[in-house]
């Protein structure tokens, strides 16, 4: 039993230290190639390295971070390829969810108006005062959770859990992207081209415009 909890510990502080990895990598602490040092973490969290360890191998499977022989961890560096790749996969698995919204319909008008609302928040914090990348973050979070309720929305099991999987990946993508322009206003503002061809039922202008989305596509960057 004592053995038991005891691995539940150390369970609970790897989650942890993988959560704190992911938020400094997000907010631009670790950037690309950021060694990670397993007593420099352990101090931050006051935490033993064992949970550590445990962690940066969770993030290993994840494609986070890079693990080289000899040499210790670090912060995966996303090429542009990379970073591409994790876009196609997200567009042809979310294309395939638009296609199920509308041809089994799906979404109701509740559903919309909890999206415009998102959106609305999106906007508000495209136009709020602060640092840039403060913002950029948060929009990211919202940007996410708009996708994510529409995931769900599919009832899609594997589909959703295919995404889910590039979870992280995708969140460091639209970091990338949106990062290119700093264009916070209108990365908010096309989900609303989005909502409005869902509300119409327009399949392939609601797909077009989920690619206009990603700001790389839209000007021909990939």
């Amino acid at each position: 039993m004592k053995s038991a909890h005891a691995a539940l510990q150390r369970e609970n502080l790897s989650g942890l230290v993988v959560n704190h990895v992911r938020e400094m990598i997000l907010s631009g602490v670790y950037q690309a190639g950021h060694h990670l040092l397993e007593t420099e973490i352990a101090m931050e969290l006051g935490i033993s390295r064992a949970p550590v360890r445990e962690g940066i191998k969770e993030l290993q499977k994840d494609g986070i971070i890079t693990i080289l022989p000899r040499k210790g961890a670090f912060v995966t560096s996303f090429s542009r390829d990379d970073v591409k790749e994790v876009f196609d996969i997200r567009l042809l698995v979310e294309n395939d969810i638009l296609e199920i919204l509308l041809k089994e319909n799906r979404l109701t008008q509740t559903h919309l108006k909890a999206l415009e609302e998102m959106v609305d928040g999106m906007v508000k914090t495209a136009k709020g005062t602060g640092h840039l990348q403060d913002k950029t973050l948060m929009l990211n979070q919202q940007d996410m959770a708009f996708h994510r309720y529409i995931w769900q929305l599919s009832q899609s099991k594997r589909r959703v859990q295919i995404l889910e999987g590039l979870f992280f990946q995708l969140r460091m993508a639209m970091m990338y992207d949106t990062n290119e322009t700093g264009d916070l206003m209108t990365t908010a503002a096309d989900h609303y081209a989005i909502i409005h061809h869902l509300r119409q039922g327009n399949l392939e202008e609601a797909k077009r415009s989920l690619r206009g989305h990603i700001v790389s596509y839209k000007e021909g960057t990939f």
